[in-house]
Order: structure tokens, then sequence, then C-alpha cells
């Protein structure tokens, strides 16, 4: 079997992104089947990782974000050289191409985003239309393969176990999933959730509550409005996090990662849509609902909605989302 190149991806800091960037690894590996990738990535990102079938490796990327740390990135870069043959850069800023640069690593790919003359020898060009369309953005790297939506694979053993300590052996549920790193702007209100918690828990549903423990005040509000609800946020790991959306028969969620986990793992996902836009990074998934006001002032795609109101989540009413989340559980619709 003939050796195929070695190549490092230099990979995005945020959950969703990390899974979108699979439609790039996966293209590549139809382009050079016999490729060795691994991907430099924070230490977060391993669970997600470690669920791409694609990547031979994760290389731990030893700096803060955010940080330029320049001498820090020349004496990592260095420490790669002669490792790789091709390089694929993520990120769009200046410093995340410094390191494949220092590795001297032959051909390094990338958009050009801050100038990157020079750190880059393979500048592919970034259409207007695609720089918020994260995962077609990837893709285009690759120049070249199918474009297939990511799929991260569900650890069995891991998922039964989750389940049995849960106590949700054996019952469907619906994953809520509330939270939003990016900020308040992209957070339907807690008590909307636990409306719509409180109507999948009288149609017989469990109602798990997910997140990091960032998300613990939020999802802590929730479950005191909609008691019953399970509040699992900051109580698991992001790989537990996968496998639990796996199982479940629904999941609704904020334009979040676990939003794109779930349609990754195949689960049934409807997502609710603020101050970004569905037509951006929706889930890659044909089994999804996609809910959006389109008023006026959205998207803008601001952490804190500038107008103070917030009102392209908070006049989005709880009946709308069970609408669309009775679809795709399949209830009839009532008389």
């Amino acid at each position: 079997m003939a050796e195929g190149p070695t190549i490092l991806v230099i990979g995005p800091r945020w959950v969703g992104d990390m899974v979108m960037a699979q439609c790039l690894f996966a293209a590549l590996k139809e382009k050079h089947p016999n490729a060795a990738i691994d991907v430099l990535a924070p230490a977060w990102a391993a669970p997600l990782v470690k669920r791409m079938p694609e990547i031979r490796s994760q290389i731990d990327f030893p700096l803060m974000p955010g940080a330029l740390e320049f001498r820090s990135r020349r004496r990592f870069g260095r420490l790669l050289r002669g490792r790789y043959d091709m390089a694929y850069v993520l990120p769009g800023s200046w410093k995340s191409a410094l390191i494949p640069f220092f590795a001297r690593i032959p051909q390094r790919v990338g958009n050009l985003r801050e100038m990157r003359y020079g750190l880059l020898t393979d500048i592919v060009p970034l259409p207007e239309a695609l720089k918020r369309r994260t995962a077609r953005a990837y893709f285009g790297l690759a120049r070249g393969g199918t474009f297939r939506p990511p799929q991260l694979t569900v650890d069995k053993a891991n998922q039964a176990d989750l389940l049995a300590r849960f106590g949700l052996t054996g019952k469907k549920f619906v994953a809520l999933m509330p939270g939003a790193e990016f900020g308040p702007a992209k957070r339907w209100p807690s008590d909307h959730y636990a409306g719509l918690a409180r109507d999948m828990m009288a149609k017989g549903l469990g109602v798990v509550l997910l997140g990091s423990k960032n998300d613990a005040e939020v999802t802590g509000e929730i479950a005191a409005l909609a008691p019953g609800a399970i509040d699992l946020a900051g109580k698991t790991r992001l790989e537990d996090a996968i496998d639990l959306i796996g199982a479940a028969k629904l999941a609704v969620s904020n334009d979040s990662g676990l939003m794109h986990v779930a349609a990754a793992v195949g689960t049934p996902i409807v997502a609710v849509y603020g101050s970004t836009s569905p037509e951006n990074t929706p889930p890659l998934s044909e089994r999804s609902e996609l809910i959006w006001l389109h008023l006026s002032c959205s998207p803008c795609h601001k952490k804190v909605c500038p107008l103070g109101h917030l009102n392209c989540l908070k006049t989005l009413d709880v009946a709308r989302v069970t609408a669309a989340a009775d679809r795709l559980l399949k209830v009839p619709a009532a008389a």
C-alpha cells in the first residue's frame, strides 16, 4: 500500500467549528486515502477528535486563546519540523498560521483572511457568500472530494453506562441544550425552555438538560420551572454529552456547539436562532427544524443585543418550538 502524505490541521477553538471541520477531514481522506491526519487543537477538543475516524492523533495546542505568544509558537513549530508534508490552517487569524510556518511544512493551505501572504504557500479564495458558512468554507480548503455532513461515532458502552447512571435506561427522552458560549444573544430564554420541557414531559417524554458548568445557572433556572427535568449541566464530560445526545429521541438547542454534535450523531434537532442566521451555520442534518423570526434587526451577529430588547428570542414563543419538536417526533397534531 502506497504511503500517503502526513497532514497537520490547525483546528478551530469552538466545539461547533471543530465538528464542522470534519467536512474537511473527510474530503482529505477521500483525496488521500492513505494520509495520516493530525489535528493541533486545544486539549478540550480531544473527545470530539477521538470520535472522528479520519484523524490519527491530536496534538494539544499549548497556548492561551487569543494570545500571540510569538516565541512559544516559534519554539513549538520548530519541534514539528520534518514531520508533515502539508498543513491546513482553519482559523483566520495571522498568528494561527505561525506554527506551520515555523515547522517549515512545505505546503501550507488556508484562506487569506488576516493578510497571511508568506505564512501560507497556498491561499484558497474564500467567496464572500461563504465567509460565515463555516462547514462549506472548511470543505473548500480541500479543493476536491465530496461534501459530507459531519459524523461522530457513539461509544455504545459509555452510553449504556450513562443511561443506567442517570435512570434513563429504556426511557424515551428529549435533550435540551440551552447554553451558548458565544453570548446571551444566542440563548432562547430559560422560561421558554421550561415551557417546552413541560410540554415534552406532558407527552410522556423525559427531559435531560445538557451543557457545561458555565451553563449550570441557566439549566438550574429551567429545572426549577420544570420539575422532573434532569439537570446534568456541568456533571458530564463532552464525550458523555455526545453519547447522551446520541440516545435522545430529539434534541433542542440554540445555535451552539452541541447543536452540531446532535446533527453529527444523527439525532433529530430543533435549532433556535436569534442573533445568528440558520443560512450560515445550520445543523447539517436532514432531520432538523430551524426556527428563526427573521426580524429586521437580525442577524446582527452580536454577543449581546445591541438594541437591548432581545426580541429575536423573547418573542419566539414556546408553541412554535413545540410544534417543530412534534413534527420531528411524529406526534400527531391535536384535533
